[in-house]
């Protein structure tokens, strides 16, 4: 098992990453195009691709919600907030995100791919790991932000 593991993470160390997540995340951050945008590793190219991005309208909810219950993904989300200055202020948060219920062998080719991706989006300011909806939900957003 622990030499099957090593192989599977050693495979995941060859993700590439698509152009168009590096291009959506800096709309993203020097646009404010999307408000958030999730990731989707496609085993079978090998690659980080964009899955889906969204408008600069949506709301928390709603874009935790579209993250799959049963599969990993990668997440950026622009979230907006008022500090107690009642300064407007932002924060790029990098979501990991890694259900308990997603397969293993996806859970290790995430972990394992999830520092390259990273460096490839300068800008993050912010980062959670989240295994079900509650390490993920808007007061860990809100304690984390600040």
């Amino acid at each position: 098992m622990i030499l099957l593991a090593f192989r599977i993470a050693n495979a995941a160390s060859g993700i590439a990453v698509h152009d168009d997540c590096k291009l959506k995340f800096l709309e993203l951050k020097a646009k404010r195009t999307y408000r958030s945008i999730i990731f989707k590793i496609e085993e079978i190219q090998k690659q980080v691709t964009v899955e889906k991005v969204g408008d600069p309208t949506e709301s928390y909810e709603d874009f935790a919600a579209s993250l799959p219950a049963n599969e990993c993904r990668y997440a950026v989300y622009d979230y907006d907030f008022v500090t107690q200055e009642n300064c407007q202020k932002s924060r790029i948060f990098f979501i990991a995100w890694s259900p308990d219920s997603a397969k293993v062998r996806s859970k290790m080719i995430y972990a394992s791919s999830k520092e390259r991706f990273k460096r490839e989006l300068d800008g993050i300011q912010v980062e959670l790991q989240a295994t079900d909806p509650t390490e993920m939900d808007m007061d860990v957003i809100k304690s984390r932000a600040a």
